[in-house]
């Protein structure tokens, strides 16, 4: 996969909050108390155990909008397999602002890696077979852009960014409208030829009624691995199948086999454990 990172245009306001939030309205008075004014500070971003790297810009833009002077040279950008002992990377400059952006820059460095990570496992997990791992809309408010980056460097794709980048209609559109037909009839007529159409189906059924309308995806909600094969063999290819719900390490490799397309993974962003990575002075 061809890996490109996020414009700072994107994540220099996610990270200015942070530091506003961080900072309050005395600054860092701990540093300010301690810390002489012109001290230097030389420091290594260090892993502390085995995964993923994601997230150095964000560690690199807390560090330069507290000071600009600050040196930050990368080591093993966004992607890059580490594992415990490496070092992502170092940084020199004025002690006082470094410390005042250490925090800030581990948030992320370390949420941002766990994701990554987690997302490599899932990936790893079906190694050999067709079926891609996606994340979801299940992402902590604000940082949806830097999670789905993530996602990516541990090798996985994204679904939708948002309400407005596709069609996705779901139980309870399907409820409200009266049927799959008549949500399927609407969503044709309401949108243009390039927007992409998914409709969830919980059932056989549903998915049957759903085919003559031709979908572009079909979510299919929580099927079991016998319903999963049975889609496979009835979509024939006519739109793309992604499975949902009850997907774990545990069950993904099962779900891949039976020949869906996509599987989505909302744990990747909401539960991804944190990844350990220190700042250690040198």
């Amino acid at each position: 996969m061809y890996l490109t990172g996020l414009p700072d245009l994107l994540i220099e306001p996610i990270i200015r909050d942070a530091l506003k939030e961080d900072l309050g309205l005395a600054g860092d008075v701990t540093a300010s108390a301690v810390v002489p004014p012109k001290a230097r500070f030389k420091a290594e971003f260090r892993a502390r155990g085995t995964g993923i790297s994601a997230g150095i810009d964000c560690a690199r833009i807390a560090m330069s909008l507290m000071d600009p002077q600050i040196r930050f040279e990368t080591l093993l950008p966004d992607g890059s397999p580490v594992k415990k002992g490496d070092v992502i990377a170092r940084i020199e400059g004025n002690a006082r602002a470094i410390l005042a952006a250490e925090r800030v820059a581990l948030n992320l460095l370390c949420h941002l890696s766990g994701v990554a990570s987690l997302t490599a496992d899932y990936v790893g997990a079906i190694e050999g077979l067709k079926s891609k791992i996606v994340c979801t809309r299940k992402t902590l408010p604000g940082l949806r852009a830097l999670q789905k980056h993530a996602v990516k460097c541990g090798g996985g794709y994204s679904h939708r960014y948002g309400l407005d980048d596709a069609i996705l209609i779901k139980d309870n559109h399907i409820a409200i409208c009266g049927g799959v037909g008549p949500a399927m009839e609407r969503a044709k007529a309401g949108v243009g030829h390039t927007m992409k159409i998914e409709i969830e189906v919980d059932s056989i059924a549903q998915l049957k009624q759903a085919l003559p309308y031709g979908p572009d995806v079909l979510l299919l909600d929580n099927f079991s691995l016998d319903m999963y094969a049975e889609a496979v063999k009835l979509a024939g290819g006519k739109a793309i199948l992604e499975a949902s719900g009850g997907v774990n390490m545990e069950t993904v490799r099962a779900i891949a086999e039976t020949g869906v397309d996509v599987i989505s993974v909302g744990a990747l962003t909401h539960s991804a454990p944190n990844f350990d990575i220190g700042l250690d002075a040198v």
